[in-house]
């Protein structure tokens, strides 16, 4: 799939907000249409399960669209995001675990910890996370569907 086939939206909260600057700057200078979806302030708090809702809401319209998604732990964003039955999130600490989780399960929402993770580590894990294909057998989508 071509970088400029679909839309990467990008939100985090307040705990992740540089995470989030520094994955938007170079994610669009590696040429992804990156959409930020906020929170823009590091100092005033919001909920993660409020950000997690919005790019839920975002992508239920275009399928073929990817997230990223930033909290201090990168759990609560996780947990949050696969409440909704179109989204398989995914916590990723490793270029090797994002490139996995999208050949294996098809995930289509990375989560990272901005109080545990490298910002280049970070970068790794969304480039493998958005170049890997998903590997598109008779198992895979049959588990897949079981979970949707």
């Amino acid at each position: 799939m071509n970088k400029k086939d679909f839309a990467v939206y990008l939100a985090a909260d307040h705990r992740g907000v540089g995470l989030k600057l520094y994955l938007s700057e170079m994610l669009q200078a590696d040429g992804y249409q990156v959409i930020n979806l906020g929170t823009d302030d590091l100092n005033t708090p919001v909920d993660f399960p409020d950000i997690a809702a919005k790019l839920a809401d975002k992508m239920l319209d275009e399928p073929q669209s990817r997230g990223i998604l930033i909290c201090g732990t990168g759990a609560g964003m996780e947990i949050a995001a696969n409440r909704y039955r179109h989204i398989r999130a995914s916590r990723c600490e490793r270029p090797e675990q994002a490139r996995d989780d999208r050949f294996h399960d098809d995930i289509n929402v990375l989560t990272l910890a901005a109080d545990d993770i490298d910002i280049e580590i970070a970068f790794l894990c969304a480039q493998a996370f958005l170049e890997s294909p998903f590997d598109n057998c008779e198992k895979r989508i049959r588990r897949i569907q079981k979970i949707s």
